[in-house]
């Protein structure tokens, strides 16, 4: 009985379907990897659970990738062969069309007179020096435009230059004629060269007594402009009383526009709100009594017993 039910596992195991099948896994597993390799290349494939489920997402992923490159393959084939094809169609219109283009070039310029000669060789020395590869009337007239402006430029420049260069000649030749000057034996100094130096340092000790004083006063100067300078935040600050006190002096607007009229004095403008107020107070008996006389008026007549 036990030889039997081993019998039965090893011809489940050697069975040809199941080699197949676990063939045909092995090979599509070493068809991944190669795939997934050449893919991460030169990284290494990152590590993943081996199952059917994930072989065949892979196998349906790979053969998607297969298409798409083969659809690439195809359109980058059909695209470098447009490219020759019309580099080719180009080189052919080209030879054809050399001579044709040619012989319009000599007939134009045979048919020129001295005036177009004399332009066509300006604008194609201008084209040379400028470095214009294709010429054209209005951007040459820009970069000659441009030309001139530099031009006049640099004139203005050395024009300030020469005269910078003229007084510093002036300068230095002065400087060589008081040198020399200084330089003979029987060279005397001005007579009130003396003078002005003794003038010179009377200035400078007086100027040295008061340089502690305007010391302090530029100190003094300078704190107290440090401690009035206002910051951002005092000027918040102001702002808002400032707001503030125009909101109170609203407030008082509108009480005292109540007042108004009333004199100064405190005892004559008692005396007239009185007689305001006796006024009021007359006004609304009368209207108590217009009121009773109208109610009066209006009722029913009471009927009689």
């Amino acid at each position: 009985m036990a030889h039997h039910r081993l019998l039965s596992q090893d011809s489940a195991i050697f069975s040809p379907s199941v080699a197949r099948i676990a063939a045909s896994t092995a090979r599509d597993w070493s068809n991944i990897d190669a795939w997934l390799s050449s893919k991460f290349h030169p990284r290494p494939v990152p590590s993943f659970e081996r199952n059917n489920d994930t072989l065949k997402v892979l196998l349906a992923l790979a053969s998607i990738n297969e298409t798409a490159d083969d659809e690439r393959n195809l359109v980058a084939k059909s695209e470098a062969t447009a490219l020759q094809e019309l580099t080719e169609s180009e080189s052919k219109m080209d030879k054809t069309n050399r001579p044709l283009r040619e012989g319009l070039i000599e007939a134009v310029q045979h048919n020129l007179p001295a005036d177009g000669h004399t332009a066509l060789d300006t604008m194609a020395s201008m084209a040379l020096q400028f470095g214009v590869a294709f010429p054209e009337p209005e951007a040459l007239g820009q970069r000659m435009c441009q030309l001139q402006s530099g031009i006049h430029d640099t004139e203005q420049t050395k024009t300030r230059v020469e005269v910078l260069h003229k007084h510093i000649d002036e300068e230095a030749a002065r400087i060589n004629d008081l040198l020399k000057e200084m330089q003979r034996d029987d060279y005397q100094p001005p007579v009130h060269l003396a003078k002005q130096n003794l003038d010179m340092q009377r200035k400078v000790k007086a100027l040295s007594t008061k340089l502690p004083e305007l010391r302090d006063k530029v100190a003094a100067l300078a704190a107290s402009a440090d401690a009035s300078h206002p910051t951002i935040a005092d000027l918040a600050r102001d702002e808002q009383e400032y707001l503030s006190v125009l909101s109170r002096k609203k407030e008082l607007d509108l009480h005292l526009a109540s007042f108004q009229g009333l004199p100064s004095n405190p005892d004559i403008a008692r005396a007239e709100l009185e007689e305001l107020r006796d006024q009021l107070r007359s006004i609304e008996s009368q209207r108590d009594a217009v009121f009773e006389s109208l109610v009066e008026r209006e009722s029913p007549v009471k009927r009689r017993r």
